[in-house]
């Protein structure tokens, strides 16, 4: 699919927002991701989506963090650049099938770093079905805090902890999450030792949840098993199979 970049900004000395437009009906739910080509690059770069407008002429928004060669030439594309993107990759976030997940009406969504990011469309969407979530974002310190306002314009009681007490409450996504009102079933999406204490958060809460997991991918759709991971289920693709997992299916 080939998209076309509208604009391509730095919200931090690292952290970029990158909205496209073109075909984006394959994005259906938040927590999907696509692979973009950056030019130069062999291997597609998996970016988070942020938001999107699903239409034939639509626009998808991306927030990605300049780690490597890659996403730091992803950082300098300009607008008008066209690219070679695969979209709708992953199963996202159910918020509709999932017993526990339509019945919440107090979800708390917590996310670290580039995790942050999917967290907004589900929002988004939690709240136009009439749901009252709360969003706790964690970062290491204030230079590197992205995107709290626009939870906050969304109408989101929004909870900011910093590593380093910088900003907000000192520690991490669970010690905000002490702060927050009664929740009924947990969203994450980060590293992997918060995702870890996210899910004994969610032991002595005795709730359920759905967890994104961050990992290396080559293909992005399946076909390289490179990023498989154990459940209590059997083997199961981030790519394809996730990258979300609901607690119950995961193995720690």
């Amino acid at each position: 699919m080939r998209l076309t970049v509208l604009e391509n900004v730095p919200l931090t000395f690292n952290v970029y927002r990158m909205t496209l437009v073109g075909d984006t009906r394959a994005i259906t739910r938040a927590g999907q991701f696509v692979q973009v080509q950056v030019p130069g690059f062999y291997l597609r770069r998996p970016i988070s989506v942020y938001d999107w407008m699903p239409a034939e002429k639509g626009s998808v928004t991306l927030v990605y963090k300049a780690l490597g060669h890659g996403t730091e030439a992803m950082s300098h594309i300009t607008p008008g650049t066209s690219l070679d993107v695969l979209t709708g990759l992953g199963n996202g976030y159910d918020i509709d099938d999932i017993a526990e997940a339509k019945a919440a009406k107090a979800p708390l969504l917590l996310g670290g770093g580039v995790g942050v990011p999917p967290l907004y469309g589900l929002c988004k969407r939690l709240i136009a079905q009439g749901k009252t979530p709360t969003v706790v974002l964690g970062f290491n310190t204030a230079s590197e805090m992205i995107l709290q306002s626009d939870f906050e314009v969304l109408g989101a009681r929004t909870l900011v902890s910093t590593v380093d007490g910088s900003v907000g409450t000192k520690g991490f996504v669970t010690d905000a999450a002490m702060l927050a009102d009664a929740f009924d079933y947990v969203y994450t999406c980060g590293p992997e030792p918060m995702l870890k204490a996210v899910y004994r958060l969610c032991d002595a809460r005795g709730i359920s949840g759905q967890f994104s997991f961050e990992e290396r991918m080559a293909c992005g759709f399946g076909a390289c098993m490179g990023c498989s991971c154990q459940t209590k289920y059997g083997s199961k693709r981030i790519c394809k199979d996730g990258p979300v997992l609901v607690k119950e299916e995961i193995v720690w």
